[in-house]
């Protein structure tokens, strides 16, 4: 992950610089390519027009829960410390987008890479990322990974015998928006799983002795709480703290105003557990990071989490994944959608 900026509280991720970096030189064919992600699905403004903005602002601190605020504060405090100059080159890079372009290309980009890949496994070995043909459609694949797709239940018994020091999930929660995406079109979005059922994966044989987990969670007190006493123990892992992604925009700005009571707010949070002995992970901690335009498409967690590990190359392992990652198995339904080259764009010439 391509850090901008780090404080105690606060880091500023770059998450398409990250991809533009690791897919520098792709082996294709007999040929060396560079790719990156699109720009468009960075190009993040706020939508919201001023009478709304002006209209949040009414609210007091006091009418913010205790974790909304502290966030909001270290939020604040950050944009203090932050130099002048980064947020100039963040907004220069991108303010020539129409943001309508964006909504139109990850329509086009969530419709057009739908594909059935159940039951299929693969990978590379090598140590550069390569451009492979799958089932007549081309994708970007990083160095030293594997994938297996399917139901993440049933793929991780194949996965036996396998020893990983980093688990991230980002289970497929139930909530309202992927219910009204499933009336529109079932082809759009994947299937929910209810809290026990994620529990029931069976990951525990799969972690190392000494092992950090972070699942990405929803805002809802039920989700939290089947993290933390139900999937957690069930897992065999102990509880750590919770860290939170706020997701801004091209200019730093909340995505969407910090609310009060149960209303939508701009961040998502990671909940963090262990098995056996890491080093100490900071009890509060906010990765901002401008969100993808594509569902589901979160900045990758890995280069944050090794330092806390006491080993050099750790074995990671990603669930419910709809991207790849270098050093890392990566089980799903999809987890070579984000990797259809229809998202990425040649690089004419490296600077």
């Amino acid at each position: 992950m391509t850090l901008v900026f780090d404080t105690n509280d606060c880091c500023l991720l770059d998450h398409r610089r990250y991809v533009t970096n690791l897919y520098r030189k792709v082996v294709d064919d007999e040929q060396v390519t560079s790719f990156e992600l699109s720009e468009k699905l960075f190009h993040i403004v706020n939508r919201n027009n001023s009478r709304d903005i002006h209209r949040k602002r009414k609210n007091k601190s006091n009418e913010y829960h205790e974790e909304t605020l502290n966030i909001k504060m270290q939020y604040e405090k950050f944009l203090d410390e932050i130099p002048i100059s980064i947020k100039e080159v963040l907004c220069k890079e991108n303010l020539t987008i129409d943001s309508s372009e964006v909504l139109k290309l990850s329509q086009l980009l969530c419709e057009g890479t739908i594909f059935e890949h159940n039951g299929l496994n693969g990978g590379n070995n090598l140590g550069s990322p390569l451009k492979c043909k799958v089932r007549n459609e081309y994708f970007l694949i990083p160095q030293n990974c594997r994938f297996f797709c399917g139901c993440v239940k049933e793929q991780c018994p194949k996965l036996d015998g396998n020893k990983f020091d980093i688990l991230v999930a980002d289970p497929p929660w139930w909530n309202k928006y992927i219910r009204r995406l499933k009336n529109a079109n079932d082809k759009l979005s994947y299937n929910m799983m209810y809290n026990e059922d994620i529990a029931s994966i069976p990951v525990k044989n799969l972690l190392a002795s000494d092992c950090i987990i972070a699942v990405w969670c929803t805002n809802a007190q039920s989700n939290i709480d089947a993290v933390k006493n139900l999937i957690f123990p069930k897992w065999g892992v102990e509880y750590v703290t919770t860290w939170y992604w706020l997701k801004v925009t091209i200019d730093l700005k909340p995505l969407c105003p910090f609310s009060a009571g149960c209303k939508k707010q701009p961040y998502e949070r990671i909940i963090l557990g262990r098995v056996g002995k890491i080093k100490d992970i900071p009890k509060e901690k906010n990765i901002l990071s401008v969100p993808s335009a594509l569902h589901s498409h979160k900045p990758p967690l890995l280069d944050i989490l090794k330092p806390y590990l006491n080993k050099e190359n750790p074995e990671a392992l990603e669930l419910f994944a709809r991207y790849l990652l270098p050093n890392t198995t990566s089980v799903g339904y999809e987890p070579l959608k984000w990797q259809h080259i229809s998202l990425y764009e040649k690089i004419t010439s490296d600077t």
